[in-house]
């Protein structure tokens, strides 16, 4: 189906594919699951369903993606080029006169296909998926999801009561152990405890709710009397709920504005200049992210051909602080920017022409100096610091067991009379 491509060119293709897809998928999934376990935490601690914590997860994807397609791309291009040069086929390829562009078409061609994908996700996607999420724990907040009465704690309920449940059963449906305090603006006050009880919806009232209680004392307390006591077989006692807030419409931040509202707000006379500020920092730290992807495959294939007769995966790990420290340096700028202390060229362009430089440099040592390693120091501090442990293990190996002539048994002939 695909023969119209050279053999090469799908030869490479298979090996960057495979170990790109799984970086992606691990990075993300470890994202994912560092924030599933606080959103579990956070959900329990409101009282909301456990479905929300997916809907929340599924709403963070796109962000964690962004984060995750250039390390997927930088890592899958260095494996499968480490490969050739480990298994010597890089300097066959070279040897027919292949050059490293030549060999880095695919590569390319991938990363302009996954660098219009994360500008979907960064100006599109990401904003609107974040004002989602930002959604979902303010109605988990205020309890628009349902949110569940605490057991075994005092929960307020409209300013006016005060409700604590021992024991809840049947999804909710069945409380045991009840006890209610509740005033009005009379100064009057009713402390009721019941043995069960269970919550009924009104159709006439949608605002309000009754807590249906039975076997119970109530006591009221009425300034200036004696308070009294009732027993009583069932009771009704409504309970007015609190108007839910609506949520705020979506651009209260500036990472929640899409492409064309960025533009509008980051360039607009009429907006405030601290908006400006933070819509300009955001336009230029999504765009810089996006524009760094172009040369992940020269920075992969500079660190990943490891020196003659040498396995080091070294530049696997140069390279992750390469891009994982690049990251946090666009953050920061765009931080300076978004409060105005700095212009967003100087703080998000000047260190991605400064990592650029770097990026071909390398690359020029690599493809166009013989035997040219740019991190050549690196390895070779790398390769001694691995000998001097070796040796130091290999030594404690040595010394650890045991001499087996201290547990030889003394030859009795020389201690007989006459030997």
């Amino acid at each position: 189906m695909f023969s119209f491509i050279p053999p090469i060119d799908r030869y490479i293709f298979r090996l960057v594919i495979v170990p790109m897809l799984g970086v992606f998928v691990l990075a993300a999934s470890l994202l994912v699951l560092d924030k599933m376990l606080r959103l579990f935490d956070f959900v329990a601690t409101e009282g909301g369903p456990v479905g929300v914590v997916f809907k929340m997860l599924a709403s963070l994807i796109p962000e964690y993606a962004s984060l995750a397609i250039p390390l997927g791309l930088l890592l899958g291009i260095l494996l499968a080029f480490r490969k050739l040069a480990t298994s010597s086929e890089l300097d066959v390829m070279r040897a027919v006169g292949l050059s490293y562009l030549r060999l880095l078409r695919v590569p390319f061609i991938i990363a302009l296909i996954l660098a219009a994908l994360n500008v979907a996700l960064v100006f599109y996607i990401q904003p609107v998926s974040r004002y989602y999420y930002e959604q979902l724990e303010f109605e988990l907040r205020s309890g628009a999801l349902g949110a569940s009465i605490k057991v075994g704690e005092f929960n307020t309920i409209a300013d006016r009561m005060a409700l604590r449940i021992e024991e809840s059963s049947e999804e909710g449906r069945r409380l045991e152990g009840i006890f209610a305090r509740v005033t009005d603006d009379d100064g009057h006050v009713l402390a009721i405890s019941a043995r069960e009880g269970n919550f009924l919806a009104t159709s006439d009232s949608p605002d309000t709710i009754i807590l249906r209680l039975s076997d119970g004392i109530i006591v009221q307390d009425t300034p200036g009397t004696t308070p009294r006591v009732l027993s009583f077989s069932m009771q009704d006692l409504p309970i007015d709920l609190p108007a839910l807030e609506e949520f705020r419409s979506r651009g209260d931040a500036e990472r929640e504005y899409i492409l064309p509202e960025l533009l509008r707000m980051g360039w607009s006379e009429n907006a405030p200049q601290a908006v400006r500020d933070a819509s300009q920092a955001s336009f230029n730290y999504r765009l810089v992210e996006v524009v760094i992807m172009l040369l992940m495959p020269l920075l992969a294939l500079a660190l990943a051909i490891p020196p003659k007769r040498s396995s080091s995966a070294l530049g696997v790990f140069v390279s992750i602080v390469m891009a994982v420290a690049y990251h946090k340096v666009n953050e920061y700028g765009q931080a300076v920017a978004a409060l105005g202390r700095a212009d967003p060229i100087v703080a998000l362009w000047l260190p991605f022409a400064i990592f650029a430089a770097l990026i071909l440099w390398m690359y020029h040592r690599v493809a166009h100096v013989p035997g040219g390693q740019p991190i050549g120091a690196l390895e070779s501090a790398f390769a001694k610091l691995s000998k001097a442990f070796g040796k130091l293990f290999k030594r404690r190996r040595r010394a650890s067991p045991v001499a087996e002539e201290d547990f030889a048994e003394t030859d009795p002939r020389p201690m007989m009379a006459g030997g």
